[in-house]
C-alpha cells in the first residue's frame, strides 16, 4: 500500500511534470488567468491521462510495436473529443475561454509521455496510479499559478472579491501585467527556484565548470 500510495505522491512532490520534467508548459501558461480555468483544465487532462493510460495499458499486449505511437495517439484524440464536447454540452463560456487549448491536451507531452514510458509496459492498476499521480501533479502548478494570477491581477478569486479593489472603494490596485502570458512564466520561474532552493537534490548539475588557474594554462 505505501508504494502505491507514494506512486502517487511523487509526481506531485519528488517528480512533478511542470516543474521537473517541463512538460505541460504551454497550458500552464495559456489558460491559468483564473482559477476556474487551471481548475478546468487541471480535470480535463487528468481525467484523459487517466483513461487514456487505462485503455493503453488494457491493450498493450495486442498492439504491434510498430505501430503504437499511432494507437495511443488515437486513443488520446479520441478522449479528448470526448472532454472538449462534453464541455461545449455543459460549459459552454468555459469552453470558450479555453478556447483551443482543451483540443491541444492531445499534443500535451505529459499524456502521451506516460503512455509511452508507463502504461504501454504496466499493468492496469499501477498505470491508473501513475496517471492520477501525474495529473494531480500538473493540476497542482496549475492552480497555483491560476489562483496567484486571478488573486493579483482582479482581487478576486473564483469571482469573489478578496481584495477590495480602488474602482469598489477599496486599496487594491490590480495588477495587469497578471492577465499576460509573461507573468505565469515568471511564477512558474520562481515556483521552480523555491522548490529546489527546499529540495537542491532536485538542481541540475552544471554542463560546466569554472576551469582553475593552472588548469587554464595547460
Amino acid at each position: 500500500m505505501a508504494g502505491k500510495f507514494h506512486q502517487i505522491t511523487d509526481p506531485v512532490i519528488q517528480n512533478n511534470p511542470i516543474t521537473i520534467q517541463i512538460l505541460g508548459i504551454c497550458s500552464a501558461l495559456a489558460v491559468t488567468t483564473s482559477l476556474a480555468n487551471a481548475l478546468t483544465m487541471s480535470a480535463a487532462l487528468t481525467i484523459v491521462l487517466i483513461f487514456s493510460s487505462m485503455s493503453i495499458s488494457l491493450i498493450r499486449n495486442h498492439i504491434p510495436s510498430s505501430i503504437r505511437l499511432i494507437v495511443q495517439i488515437t486513443i488520446i484524440a479520441s478522449l479528448v473529443i470526448v472532454a472538449d464536447q462534453f464541455l461545449q454540452a455543459y460549459a459552454f463560456d468555459m469552453s470558450q475561454r479555453l478556447s483551443i487549448f482543451v483540443g491541444l491536451i492531445v499534443t500535451n507531452c505529459l499524456v502521451l509521455g506516460r503512455a509511452e514510458s508507463f502504461a504501454i509496459r504496466n499493468p492496469v492498476w499501477p498505470s491508473v496510479l501513475d496517471a492520477l499521480g501525474n495529473g494531480l501533479g500538473y493540476s497542482s502548478i496549475l492552480i497555483i499559478i491560476g489562483t496567484i494570477r486571478e488573486l493579483f491581477g482582479t482581487g478576486n478569486l473564483l469571482g469573489y472579491p478578496i481584495f477590495q479593489t480602488i474602482e469598489n472603494g477599496g486599496w487594491y490596485e490590480p495588477l495587469g501585467f497578471m492577465a499576460l502570458a509573461p507573468s505565469a512564466f515568471f511564477i512558474l520561474g520562481f515556483l521552480v527556484w523555491i522548490i529546489r532552493v527546499f529540495r537542491p537534490e532536485q538542481a541540475e548539475n552544471p554542463d560546466y565548470h569554472l576551469r582553475t588557474g593552472n588548469e587554464a594554462r595547460r
